[in-house]
């Protein structure tokens, strides 16, 4: 099942986002803009320019030397939804440009090509949990709030079908000194999530994923805490007495305040007991 995006599910902190202010709504973009992020000469700036901005003309402004297969591709993947137009993106980059295309798509100025380059990591079909997570780190650390979810979503389907060696790896991870990191690791494999399938073992036994929660329940990071507090409301939509239990072994001991306020928003849809 998948949820609506919310902005804060998508882009946590706003401290993340380009300087430049955005339209919050798609009929608010300026026509100069829209045309300036379709060709990829700006960056978006917010949710709504990411969605509206038209990945055909900007493929082809990246990429005009497409063979004619590709730009029909292009088109039909254009008329999908969000991350499925983002995945065919992927795709057929990967099919006309090889492994090769990678790296030209991930140093490219616009945001939504470096997400191309997520899926195209994404969609090998030639490489391990870990390799492939090590081609990832970079765009998983990006500036820019969209390539940074992009990163995760790509990531996802290969996390969700090797969890137990996911959750060792991305458990290195909780100890990055980038907090864009220490959230990938969080982000990647909540058990509800957004614009994703859900991940059945981690709704039965969120336990399962303590080794990578554990080492972040502290983090001072506003970015980070909000990504644990929202995987533990996840949880508690299918485990609320381990998500109560989970804060009351957190909570004791005057634990710092980060701590305090991921449980206070991890428990926010719970009812109160007891």
């Amino acid at each position: 099942m998948r949820v609506p995006p919310t902005r804060q599910d998508f882009m946590e902190t706003p401290m993340t986002a380009p300087a430049r202010k955005g339209a919050t709504r798609a009929a608010d973009i300026p026509a100069d803009v829209l045309d300036a992020l379709s060709r990829g000469q700006l960056q978006s700036a917010t949710l709504a320019e990411c969605l509206a901005l038209d990945q055909e003309k900007l493929l082809l402004a990246a990429f005009p030397g497409l063979s004619p297969r590709a730009r029909q591709a292009a088109t039909q993947a254009a008329q999908l939804g969000i991350l499925k137009r983002m995945m065919g993106m992927g795709a057929l980059l990967l099919e006309e440009l090889g492994s090769a295309g990678i790296p030209l798509c991930q140093s490219h100025g616009s945001d939504t090509v470096r997400g191309w380059a997520c899926f195209m990591i994404g969609a090998r079909p030639d490489q391990g949990l870990a390799t492939r997570l090590a081609a990832m780190e970079p765009l998983a650390d990006d500036a820019h709030f969209g390539v940074r979810e992009w990163a995760w979503m790509a990531m996802r389907p290969h996390l969700a079908r090797e969890l137990a060696p996911a959750i060792v790896q991305l458990a290195a991870w909780t100890s990055s000194p980038s907090e864009r990191l220490r959230r990938f690791a969080s982000e990647a494999l909540r058990p509800r999530g957004v614009w994703c399938a859900h991940i059945a073992a981690l709704k039965r036994q969120p336990g399962q994923a303590l080794p990578v929660l554990a080492p972040l329940r502290a983090d001072t990071s506003a970015y980070v805490q909000d990504s644990v507090a929202n995987w533990l409301n996840d949880a508690g939509k299918d485990q609320p007495d381990w998500v109560r239990g989970l804060c009351r072994q957190w909570l004791a001991d005057d634990p710092p305040a980060a701590t305090r306020r991921i449980c206070q928003r991890a428990l926010r849809n719970l009812p109160v007991t007891g």
